[in-house]
């Protein structure tokens, strides 16, 4: 790599959205093309973000009573078949298994797409008494679904999750859960990947199969598509009756539990990806950047440059997530392309000069702003320009949010807003389904949520003019 070969260029992000989506992913080093089809292998820095985004959705699980546990990947068909509502939803996307070695299996095991029916079969068999609940139990694993258009991180056939699950003696409690995960992961969404979230219930046509109630958290994209980010499930007795998870109650009397289900994805990377970066590449929030600070030193080759830059760097690192890029084979210029490419939220630049004057220059990533610091206040000011940066990507996000959100009146007005400022639309919906697909088919807009802020914007349906009482946000999705 020569000292003035810059990175290349990636592809304009708004001339196109999805080209500049898969540069960024694997020019970032995000990820790459496995040559198993439709699977991606995540590289280093890629899982780093997982790892920071897992780390904290742990810690806040173990804070309200979750345990994890690992659950088998087979699940056997005989299983998958006892709730019929879940099976036909999973049905085109599961892959089986069928052979053993060189012998064919007497019955064929899929390869779980999500895991209800095999932990529902395990609790049956460990619950037995009002005092065994609730269990709050989740696992952090990999699912295969079969899906026919992949993307890195949005969509592959294989990709890495946790799924919970639960079971309470009553129905209020279960539905307490279901919210109280909800709102987990809209604290995770917010407060470490500095991305505002769109929290409310799901459509009888778009919740999840099986479920009485699903609740999500949606997220508007920079092109002002909507990302399905995470999801949680009330199911009530819709599992536990087919699968016997029984208890004798409070009155030593049988009674079914309620049950619910929850669970967030990979997609999370994507989330960051398109929601915060721009033609230079990946933006990173620095609570969940792997590195938070690169430092670049200029002129290294002279006396007493790297000395200082290791002295601060080994100083700094107690605090931060550090990295001091001493490559010797390419020009500081490179070098601060290529971390803006990959989205390290401040970098530091320090020199003959800067050492000569005590001070050093910080340059952060979402404005591209630069400073000049003194060696002595170095650390205060990194620690205040990071919570900075996070408020103002978060921000940044909500502006957006808020000029591509739209109210439509009517089926024209809801297609045209789509068309001119693509994103979220808002109306008032009848409830009936068939108005429901109306908008899909002329649209190609799904319902996102039935906001749990609610606003009255008319009286009646967009589309048949019946009475409405219910709000729908709407939009195109990835």
């Amino acid at each position: 790599m020569g000292k003035d070969n810059f990175v290349k260029e990636i592809t304009n992000i708004e001339e196109n959205f999805t080209q500049w989506y898969t540069d960024v992913v694997l020019k970032a080093e995000l990820a790459d093309y496995a040559e198993t089809k439709g699977c991606i292998a995540i590289r280093p820095y890629g899982y780093a973000i997982w790892e920071k985004i897992q780390d904290y959705t742990d810690k806040k699980f173990k804070e309200v009573g979750i345990e994890n546990f690992s659950m088998p990947l087979l699940i056997p068909e005989s299983l998958l078949n006892k709730e019929k509502d879940h099976v036909e939803g999973f049905a085109p996307e599961v892959a089986w298994v069928t052979m053993g070695g060189e012998e064919e299996l007497e019955e064929k095991l899929c390869i779980r797409p999500t895991s209800e029916t095999i932990i529902s079969t395990m609790y049956s068999k460990w619950i037995h008494s009002w005092r065994d609940l609730p269990v709050l139990g989740n696992q952090w694993c990999n699912v295969l679904r079969w899906e026919k258009e992949t993307r890195p991180f949005l969509r592959s056939r294989e990709f890495l999750w946790q799924e919970g699950h639960t079971v309470h003696e009553t129905a209020k409690e279960a539905i307490d859960r279901t919210l109280m995960m909800l709102d987990i992961y809209a604290d995770v969404i917010e407060n470490l990947l500095a991305i505002p979230v769109l929290k409310g219930k799901k459509t009888e046509k778009e919740k999840f199969a099986g479920a009485v109630d699903t609740y999500t958290v949606e997220c508007l994209m920079h092109d002002g598509r909507a990302l399905q980010s995470a999801t949680s499930h009330y199911f009530g007795q819709n599992f536990s009756k087919p699968f016997a998870i029984k208890f004798q109650n409070r009155e030593a009397k049988e009674e079914f539990g309620y049950t619910t289900s929850w669970g967030s994805t990979t997609r999370l990377i994507g989330a960051i990806i398109m929601a915060h970066g721009d033609n230079r590449g990946l933006k990173l929030p620095p609570k969940v950047a792997p590195i938070q600070v690169v430092m670049v030193p200029i002129a290294q080759h002279k006396d007493g440059v790297l000395d200082m830059a290791y002295e601060l760097k080994n100083k700094l690192a107690k605090s931060f997530r550090i990295k001091l890029d001493d490559r010797d084979n390419c020009s500081p210029g490179f070098k601060f392309n290529d971390w803006e490419m990959r989205g390290v939220p401040v970098r530091i630049e320090i020199g003959p000069r800067d050492i000569e004057n005590g001070e050093c220059i910080l340059v952060r990533r979402d404005t591209l702003e630069k400073e000049t610091v003194s060696f002595d206040n170095l650390e205060n000011r990194l620690g205040e320009l990071l919570e900075n940066i996070h408020k103002n990507m978060f921000q940044e996000c909500l502006r957006r949010r808020a000029e591509k959100t739209s109210v439509a009146y009517s089926l024209d007005e809801i297609l045209q807003s789509l068309e001119t400022n693509q994103g979220y639309v808002k109306t008032m919906w009848c409830g009936d389904v068939a108005c429901e697909d109306k908008i899909k088919e002329t649209t190609g807009a799904h319902s996102r949520c039935i906001p749990f802020e609610q606003e009255h914007l008319a009286d009646t349906c967009p589309i048949c003019g019946k009475k409405a009482d219910t709000m729908v946000v709407w939009g195109r999705q990835y």
